[in-house]
C-alpha cells in the first residue's frame, strides 16, 4: 500500500492535475479493462451522459488519467483525443471494436454495456452516451 501511495504521488507530480480511477463497476473489470488499456487494446470508452456530467473528474480532451486496476495500483496513463456524443442504439462496430472487449463485435459490446448500464441504473436503448478515444502516454 505505500508503495502505492509513492507511485501516485510521483505519477502526480509528473502529470498535474491527472485524475486516479478504475476501469468498470468491480475489481474484476478494473483489472481486466485496466490491462486492456495497458496493452493497447482499449483505446475507447463510453460514459452514461448523466453520470459524466454529474462527476466532476470527468476528462476533457487533453487531460491526463492514471488507470488503476482492482487494487488502486496505476497501470498506464492516458490521455482524451476526442469526445462525441452518440446514442446507446448509434453505437457502431467501428466504436465497440476501440473498446477492445471480448471478441470485439457490436454484438459483444450491446450485450456487455446493456448489463453494466442496467446495473446501474441507467440503461435504456436510447440513452446518451460520453464516447472517449484515447491515447496511452506512458504504460507503468
Amino acid at each position: 500500500m505505500e508503495n502505492n501511495l509513492k507511485e501516485n504521488a510521483a505519477l502526480a507530480a509528473k502529470y498535474p492535475g491527472a485524475a486516479f480511477w478504475a476501469f468498470g463497476d468491480s475489481a474484476d473489470m478494473a483489472d481486466e479493462l485496466g490491462t486492456l488499456v495497458a496493452g493497447g487494446i482499449k483505446t475507447a470508452t463510453c460514459s452514461a451522459l448523466e453520470a459524466y456530467r454529474q462527476d466532476a473528474a470527468s476528462p476533457r480532451i487533453g487531460d491526463y488519467s492514471v488507470i488503476l486496476d482492482g487494487r488502486e495500483r496505476p497501470l498506464a496513463v492516458i490521455r482524451p483525443t476526442a469526445l462525441r456524443l452518440v446514442h446507446f442504439c448509434d453505437v457502431t462496430a467501428a466504436m465497440a471494436a476501440k473498446e477492445g472487449e471480448g471478441d470485439l463485435s457490436l454484438a459483444y459490446w450491446r450485450d456487455a454495456h446493456r448489463a453494466f448500464f442496467t446495473r446501474a441504473g441507467r440503461w435504456s436503448e436510447e440513452m446518451a452516451l460520453v464516447v472517449e478515444e484515447f491515447v496511452v502516454v506512458e504504460t507503468l
